[in-house]
């Protein structure tokens, strides 16, 4: 009997393994994302799935936010689909926010022009 499970610890060490390595990270990420998506306010500058960046102009509650990608241009996109939050922009209530320091830009790959 004590056979029989000797052959079967191996087993059980290398589904703890990829539970640690593999699983928990991911479900720590989904996590993270999920809160990062309920945080998106009016005002926040957002990159898309798709590698659309834009200013979130309105969220909806139906999963949806409207992003203007350039003057005058707005689309709707799902906010799962967002995947990052460059910088926060102005609080929803009105309050005043912190300005966010602007990056000088210096030209096509940092060059000078």
């Amino acid at each position: 009997m004590s056979e029989q499970f000797a052959q079967f610890v191996p087993l059980i060490l290398i589904g703890v393994v990829f539970y640690f390595l593999l699983i928990r990270p991911q479900q720590k990420r989904v996590k993270d994302h999920r809160a990062m998506i309920e945080a998106v306010r009016r005002g926040d500058n957002v990159i898309t799935a798709g590698g659309i960046a834009g200013k979130v102009i309105k969220v909806r509650d139906d999963n949806m936010v409207q992003v203007e990608i350039a003057p005058d241009v707005r689309v709707d996109v799902v906010k799962s689909t967002l995947s990052d939050i460059r910088s926060k922009g102005e609080p929803a209530d009105g309050e005043a926010a912190p300005a966010a320091p602007e990056k000088k830009s210096g030209g096509f790959f940092g060059k000078k022009s």
